[in-house]
């Protein structure tokens, strides 16, 4: 290779750190921001479910449109990814989680809501149908949002629809891990709910030593189940689904803050491997010509 391609390689190089290191940097300012919301709003979100627990062990509930189990095959799916790339594995995890989600059902029995571009554009280029595409581009999203989207899927839901309704996001563990998870929205049980709840209580931490939630033997509703479930329920199960784009939100910006440090510090090993291969380079035309100066003298001396 000429030393000028290698030079050019070089800038190249260094110009692409200089990218990466700016990105990092932006990633570690959001990866802060929503690590922060995700995890105050854990104490919220349990508190939340917590209510729907106990309603989920009683009769109420389980005589309610909305806690009926169903035998049929027809599957709502809501996906959260990110609109952008360059976040390591964190994108394809999901999907590859929710492809096992649906496994085993054809096309037309799975509608999916897509809460990410890349979630869109995946499950778009294989013909399901997408009934709602949201952006994913802001860190800030309103409640309401999530309070629309969980009303089309209960109206869908009770209009029997879809048989159950399931989510798949990336739940924030770590800054070096976040795991793609599947949770059951609809109907509503009280083993889904507890998954749900077991998966916002950190390891370790202020919440990590709560005692886990038990339905109670009895519970009474008024002024009457139907009428206060049929508004209790979908709001709860928004408040499950925000709280689960807050976790996968946290999740995007530590993997692409993890990814674009791993890409900062790759550069700098590619430009002092191509320094070395330079200078190499340099030192053996530098030889040759010295050879060629003295082979040049010593035939004219002869």
């Amino acid at each position: 290779m000429a030393l000028k391609d290698i030079k050019t390689k070089i800038k190249a190089t260094e110009r692409m750190h200089k990218v990466t290191r700016a990105m990092e940097a932006v990633s570690a300012v959001k990866m802060r921001k929503t690590q922060a919301a995700a995890l105050e709003g854990r104490a919220y979100a349990r508190a939340a479910l917590s209510l729907l627990t106990r309603l989920a062990g009683t009769r109420h509930v389980k005589e309610h449109p909305l806690g009926q189990e169903r035998e049929g095959s027809k599957l709502a799916l809501v996906v959260i990814t990110s609109d952008k790339g360059l976040a390591g594995a964190l994108n394809s995890g999901v999907l590859k989680r929710a492809v096992e989600a649906i496994e085993g059902r054809s096309i037309e029995d799975v509608t999916v809501f897509a809460y990410g571009k890349k979630g869109q554009e995946f499950f778009s280029r294989r013909g399901y149908t997408v009934a709602r595409a949201i952006e994913n581009k802001q860190d800030e999203i309103p409640l309401a949002i999530m309070e629309d989207l969980v009303t089309e899927i209960t109206e869908g839901f009770l209009a029997r629809k879809y048989d159950k309704a399931v989510a798949v996001y990336s739940n924030f563990k770590s800054t070096f891990e976040q795991i793609p998870t599947m949770r059951r929205l609809l109907p509503l049980s009280l083993p889904a709910l507890a998954d749900i709840v077991g998966g916002i209580v950190p390891a370790k931490g202020k919440w990590s030593s709560e005692e886990p939630i038990a339905a109670p033997a009895s519970y009474e509703v008024e002024p009457s189940d139907g009428e206060v479930l049929g508004i209790l329920i979908p709001k709860l199960v928004a408040i499950a689904l925000y709280h689960m784009l807050l976790e996968s939100k946290a999740s995007e910006h530590s993997a692409r803050m993890v990814a674009m440090k791993n890409a900062s510090d790759k550069s700098k090993d590619v430009v002092r491997d191509l320094t070395r291969q330079f200078n190499k380079v340099r030192q053996a035309a530098i030889t040759r010509e010295v050879s060629e100066i003295v082979s040049g003298r010593e035939a004219l001396s002869v």
